[in-house]
């Protein structure tokens, strides 16, 4: 299948989604998804109130007829589930939701300036898709029967086949790799002095006994004066990730290479992988080569035995046992992953796993109200660590470090962690990177971090400008 083909296809439809689109693929990934001209969109803003009970009714407003297969929380036709794979998206509703979100969750402070004004939520119902399993090598048309139609299912699966076959003959021109990121060009949110000050407030807080870690960020504006989707075809390319995403909704476009699982959920089990440690995955030669067998192994290493990312880490997985128990069956709660090194096409990532069967009465609301925002991303103990990041951090985050995914009609889930994620508005790219500080952590080293994280994101939109132009 040509997925940089069925991108492209799919970005000239009107409010597309695409979830995944390249060949980097985990077993909690293995699909990618295309969907395009929704049903309806929901949007939930600030000055907005009660965000989820109109998200309740919102999902509880399409329900399947003839319900008669218990699978989790949720009723199916047997007609739904024939054939198709566990754990695929069915249809329904694909989104975000903005890390601000949290503030409805929680009893927060907001004095960050809302400059973006993004969405606290936003959803469009699909019933059409096209899903690829990259482990068959197979694709999967999908299309439901809804109240109203005008076309019938069968005119649907037409439709979605003609996309696929003209998919085929499209050829994608992609922007070089670059080396060369001009950083001088870059804005930024703080100043290296506002930065350091931070840093020293925030390693108070921690030597005090407030926090043990606080993921502190800092934000990216660079010109952009290109076509989004090139920019995702370029971070496929030369940055894959599991848990991409490509969102068009008209007045500004997310690109998503995020290597991090928030929460799956299927048959009424759910997971969340936290990552808290990450290395350059580089060849035997020391270079950086996506495709490389042989790989340099001291970075591995360095990160298997680094005592720092593994307290970070562990950190993170007690928060995540803590916030999974809200909602889980007692005594399903379960650490099924302890810390392992994961290996991607460019880098090493520190993960863990926790899961629970979530009791019957749970709705996908009272997971999102357990859960969000991610607990790698503020830090431990969490609602203290929001606290401050709303203290030391000048700008909201928007979709940073938020959610990205799907919410099927099966009640299967899928979100990401908005993390190596950019916003495109107003012919401007935004991009926001970040990292855990504890209480060893070293200022110049985390700033340089910041750095690092940003420059193979910068190149892509620095490359892709530059290609547009020629």
């Amino acid at each position: 299948m040509n997925l940089p083909g069925m991108n492209k296809v799919f970005a000239q439809l009107e409010s597309p989604s695409i979830l995944g689109g390249n060949t980097a693929r985990t077993d909690a990934g293995r699909f990618s998804y295309w969907a395009a001209e929704p049903k309806e969109i929901f949007e939930f803003r600030t000055g907005q109130e009660k965000p989820f009970e109109k998200l309740h009714r919102l999902l509880t407003k399409y329900e399947l007829v003839n319900p008669a297969i218990n699978c989790g929380t949720k009723y199916l036709d047997p007609k739904f589930t024939r054939g198709l794979p566990e754990g695929i998206f069915r249809g329904g509703w694909t989104g975000f939701f903005s890390y601000e979100l949290a503030g409805f969750i929680e009893h927060l402070p907001s004095t960050t300036l809302d400059d973006l004004e993004m969405p606290l939520i936003r959803l469009c119902f699909y019933d059409c898709v096209i899903a690829y399993d990259h482990i068959k090598k197979t694709y999967w048309l999908i299309a439901l029967e809804m109240p109203g139609d005008t076309v019938s299912p069968e005119q649907k699966l037409t439709e979605l086949e003609r996309l696929v076959t003209q998919s085929q003959h499209i050829e994608i021109c992609r922007p070089a790799p670059t080396e060369d990121t001009d950083l001088s060009t870059i804005r930024c949110n703080m100043s290296k002095a506002h930065y350091l000050q931070a840093f020293e407030k925030i390693k108070q807080y921690i030597y005090d006994g407030e926090v043990y870690q606080i993921n502190f960020s800092r934000r990216f504006e660079s010109e952009f004066n290109a076509e989004a989707i090139d920019l995702f075809h370029w971070q496929n390319q030369y940055n894959p990730s599991p848990y991409a995403a490509y969102i068009d909704s008209g007045n500004f476009h997310i690109v998503s290479a995020s290597p991090e699982m928030f929460i799956t959920i299927s048959d009424g089990t759910i997971q969340t992988k936290p990552i808290k440690g990450t290395r350059e995955r580089l060849d035997e030669n020391g270079g950086k080569n996506p495709q490389a067998k042989q790989i340099n192994t001291g970075n591995l290493n360095e990160l298997l035995h680094s005592e720092k990312e593994q307290a970070e880490l562990n950190m993170i997985i007690d928060l995540e046992r803590n916030d999974v128990a809200k909602i889980c069956v007692p005594g399903t709660r379960k650490v099924i992953q302890p810390r392992s090194i994961e290996s991607y096409p460019t880098v090493f990532h520190a993960v863990a796993t926790v899961a629970g069967r979530l009791r019957d009465e749970i709705t996908f609301c009272d997971v999102i109200k357990a859960m969000f925002p991610g607990g790698s991303i503020t830090g431990a103990p969490k609602i203290r660590s929001m606290e401050i990041i709303d203290e030391t951090e000048p700008t909201a985050r928007g979709v940073y470090t938020g959610g990205i995914g799907f919410i099927g009609l099966d009640g299967t889930t899928c979100f990401n962690i908005a993390i190596r994620t950019i916003i495109i508005k107003d012919r401007k790219a935004y991009t926001q990177t970040g990292g855990g500080i504890v209480a060893d952590s070293d200022a110049e080293a985390e700033w340089q971090e910041t750095i690092t994280k940003a420059r193979a994101l910068i190149a892509g939109i620095q490359s892709v400008v530059r290609n547009s132009k020629n």
